[in-house]
């Protein structure tokens, strides 16, 4: 039956102009912190690492968060118009399934969108004069980014479905994106779950965590998602969306 829901979900996207987004908005942090990179190389390194800091610096306080609030506000948008949310729960299946096959769709288009930066941050390398791409570290980032954005994901999709409005998920997820940072300066990057896509990323200051910290990431957002799933689906058999 989810898998049913999921294909459902599918059907929707298909020659949506969600995809623009997916396609233009992750090249602009490509481009700025490319730029910034290779106009501060007397304070930057010319490596890969420090190439990664400037392009994360964009990418997962104001345009990751965007994009993750324009995917899970259009998931839900559609729902909202012409009474579609009448329809979907008039389906025989329970309403927690439904919210979790939103929540697995716009997780798999965020997926799509860390394996899509990546790219652009080789590219970018390339261009720099960067050689040798550290495939190991960049394979970690983009699945530990998407296990912390799944976090994001599934608090802007409860978010979604409770307003009707689709600027202001959009809104919040800039605010939360922005205020991961604050919350990584103070040290506490690993439990706001704004923050945790750009922990997993190793935003700030790329390094090789220990498998016993990826574990404790790891955990917490696995609690974060399971907290989310749980009060979506809750919210969503209890009340009138």
């Amino acid at each position: 039956m989810l898998w049913k829901l999921l294909k459902a979900e599918r059907m929707k996207l298909k020659r949506s102009p969600v995809w623009i987004a997916f396609l233009i908005i992750p090249v602009l942090p490509a481009v700025l912190g490319t730029a910034n990179f290779l106009a501060n190389q007397g304070i930057l390194q010319m490596k890969w690492d420090s190439l990664w800091t400037q392009h994360t610096l964009f990418t997962d306080y104001f345009f990751l968060p965007i994009m993750l609030g324009v995917y899970c506000g259009y998931l839900m948008r559609l729902e909202h118009l012409n009474h579609n949310w009448n329809r979907m729960f008039s389906m025989p299946v329970p309403r927690g399934m439904i919210f979790a096959a939103k929540f697995l769709t716009a997780s798999f288009m965020l997926f799509v969108s860390e394996v899509w930066i990546c790219v652009l941050f080789v590219l970018a390398g390339r261009y720099a004069g960067l050689t040798q791409p550290p495939w190991n570290r960049i394979f970690l980032w983009c699945l530990f980014g998407t296990l912390g954005g799944m976090v994001m994901t599934a608090v802007q999709t409860v978010l979604s479905m409770l307003v009707k409005s689709f600027a202001l998920p959009v809104g919040v997820a800039l605010g939360g994106g922005l205020s991961g940072l604050f919350f990584l300066a103070k040290d506490l990057g690993h439990i706001w779950p704004y923050s945790l896509m750009a922990y997993g990323m190793n935003s700030n200051a790329p390094q090789q965590l220990s498998p016993g910290g990826y574990l404790q990431f790891a955990l917490i957002c696995v609690f974060y998602i399971a907290v989310s799933l749980g009060a979506g689906s809750f919210l969503a058999g209890r009340r009138d969306v």
